[in-house]
């Protein structure tokens, strides 16, 4: 029997929380991306954070080593989808969550270097996936200037009855056997000044001026004639992450690096919306478990009033609503990911993954940091960079407002309006 106030011992749980026994691929699989994010992952990351946006995208920077031995892990989109659905859907959620533990910024540029061959994948383009292999750094060129969120809203559920899209930055035409794009993409490219290669998301030109319903995804090696980039971005959060404007001056490429045009454009977006959607909540599920260990072992190792911190009852309360909302991402996540690869994908979804998975990691760092109190506001422990980092999930990918918005209106019965 326990003495009066003895803390009773409680079964440890894994690395994953409270997750039934993996499969044997799936347990090894995560072991040695663990391994990785911990060993590698994070010391770079730490390194990249306190580096100019220059210095992170020059050719001596420590990225390029992190991510070399990513790519030798070989975990790439040809390995990922060879699996069932439901192995695939267990081992992405892992797959992502893993590399958000070890570092956000790193995660997602590696997650949007994968996008390209994704979605050559996603559309039946094996003859694009020999041409552009894995080992290629890669990008997504969506947004705009002119255009955030909503250009990831082809069919304008969101817009206000008085407002207006307006035109595009970013247009393409066929000209005879060729397609040619010309415009920009904003600052917010992911690896948009180093990638290899891009998947882009543009306006379509016809007789009545450029139409962004229904328009373009092209393949562009980033090395073709007329493609140029902006200066790396500087920002507050995920450091590691290059982001730079793209900028197509007459590109001309040839019409099979076409992999989707007007009749199947919408249909594009929301494949490539739903999937990102969807790691993006298993990337910040890691930020916020990340958060929750390193508030968990702070608080055994800070003593104040003579005990350590986590025998105050306001400590051991706020951890275990940390541990309560990374379990529920967590789930959410996987029960997500678990549906659209095993069915027809559903976006509004990937968005709840998306919005939980971030809004939790923004919540729970910042409880994490209140936990380590002034030590938490300096550089000199890990939290406060784990807070800029989850804070700037909250706008990419799609800001939650706008994604909540357009996820409310994919609820609606059609028949019932």
């Amino acid at each position: 029997m326990n003495k009066p106030g003895s803390i009773r011992k409680s079964p440890r749980l894994g690395p994953l929380g409270a997750e039934p026994p993996l499969f044997d691929t799936a347990a090894m699989f995560q072991e040695s991306l663990h391994r990785y994010a911990e060993e590698v992952m994070r010391p770079v990351g730490a390194a990249l954070d306190r580096m100019t946006p220059d210095e992170v995208a020059a050719g001596d920077s420590p990225y390029w080593g992190a991510r070399s031995k990513f790519v030798e892990l070989g975990f790439g989109v040809e390995l990922l989808l060879s699996f069932e659905p439901a192995e695939r859907a267990k081992m992405m959620s892992i797959f992502f969550e893993e590399l958000g533990w070890g570092d956000a910024g790193l995660a997602i540029s590696f997650g949007a270097s994968m996008l390209p061959m994704y979605m050559c994948a996603a559309l039946g383009r094996q003859d694009l996936l020999e041409r552009y292999p894995e080992s290629l750094v890669g990008c997504w060129g969506i947004t705009e200037p002119d255009h955030g969120s909503d250009s990831l809203d082809p069919n304008r559920m969101i817009f206000h009855a008085e407002g207006k899209y307006g035109r595009p930055n970013c247009v393409a035409a066929i000209e005879g056997d060729e397609i040619v794009i010309n415009g920009q993409k904003s600052a917010w490219v992911s690896n948009g000044t180093i990638a290899d290669v891009c998947v882009l998301y543009c306006a379509a030109a016809t007789a009545n001026g450029p139409d962004s319903r229904n328009g373009f995804v092209v393949i562009v090696p980033m090395d073709a004639r007329g493609v140029s980039r902006g200066k790396p971005l500087d920002k507050l959060g995920q450091r590691a992450l290059n982001q730079g404007e793209v900028f197509f001056d007459d590109v001309r490429l040839s019409l099979d690096h076409v992999l989707a045009g007007p009749d199947s454009f919408q249909e594009a977006v929301y494949i490539i919306h739903t999937a990102a959607n969807g790691l993006m909540g298993a990337v910040f599920t890691g930020v916020g478990r990340a958060a929750f260990e390193m508030a968990l072992e702070y608080a055994h190792e800070r003593k104040q009033g003579g005990v350590p911190i986590i025998r105050h009852q306001s400590v051991a309360q706020r951890l275990f609503h940390m541990f309560r909302k990374v379990e529920a991402s967590r789930a959410l996540v996987n029960r997500v990911l678990h549906y659209n690869f095993g069915s027809e994908p559903a976006l509004h979804a990937g968005m709840a993954a998306k919005i939980t998975g971030t809004q939790t990691s923004f919540e729970v760092a910042s409880d994490a940091l209140q936990i380590f109190g002034g030590n938490g506001l300096t550089r000199e422990y890990p939290i406060e960079k784990l807070l800029r980092d989850a804070r700037a999930s909250l706008i990419e990918d799609g800001c939650n407002e706008i994604l909540s918005i357009k996820g409310g209106y994919y609820l609606a019965d059609p028949d019932r309006l």
